[in-house]
């Protein structure tokens, strides 16, 4: 049961809103600026998680067949970040969309009293802009970013501090997610999550996060 949490972290690609479409037409937009190959939006799907340089990172590495630690610290992702900034701004809410019961379950929370807050690992420039554009900014008491702190999901770190701000208990909280990441996080910081399976899990099941409960859309959280 929820009704007895004061707390509730949302993860927000994946699990708030899909974005997904959207970022793959920035990587794309980015990678026919240099005259790469396209990558798939499965490909996509599969890298979103850990922020988008990182799946910029996984982008190039695909494209230009060059491992991943060489890409992280080569010329290629140098010339491509301030590239892919450009087109991921110009993309950003222009085909993502709230999933179901999303806004309508958040504003029950928030007139039950209790405290709401976004993790994710997108850095904020695109949160702030993805929610803005999709009406949740005023819906959310923190929001904390990739970039937020120096560290990122799954670090529990932004998690903590939302609870020592609202002086609440891990067992007070629940954490919402799509992903493997998500649960790592909440056990890191020793909260229950539930995860939601229509995400963003790097191909895998959500089952596999162990959970503690998978729900199949927002209305089982009232």
């Amino acid at each position: 049961m929820t009704t007895d949490k004061k707390a509730y972290f949302f993860d927000l690609d994946g699990t708030l809103v899909e974005t997904a479409p959207e970022i793959a037409d920035a990587v794309n937009d980015c990678l026919r600026f240099f005259d790469w190959p396209e990558v798939t939006q499965q490909q996509v799907n599969d890298w979103i998680g850990h922020g988008t340089k990182e799946l910029l990172i996984q982008a190039l590495a695909s494209v230009t067949q060059t491992p991943v630690e060489q890409v992280r610290s080569g010329p290629d992702l140098k010339q491509a970040l301030p590239i892919f900034d450009r087109c991921y701004q110009a993309r950003c809410g222009t085909r993502s969309h709230l999933y179901p019961e999303v806004r309508e379950v958040l504003a029950a929370l928030r007139a039950r009293g209790c405290k709401l807050a976004v993790v994710t690992n997108k850095e904020g420039r695109y949160t702030d802009t993805v929610l803005r554009v999709h009406g949740l900014l005023q819906a959310f008491d923190v929001v904390v970013s990739g970039d937020t702190f120096p560290v990122k999901k799954p670090n529990p770190h932004g998690v903590v501090d939302c609870l020592a701000r609202w002086g609440l208990k891990a067992s007070q909280a629940l954490f919402v997610g799509d992903s493997s990441i998500d649960a790592a996080t909440a056990r890191n910081a020793g909260m229950a999550v539930w995860l939601l399976p229509y995400g963003y899990n790097m191909g895998e099941p959500v089952q596999a996060s162990a959970p503690d409960r998978v729900i199949d859309d927002f209305s089982a959280l009232l």
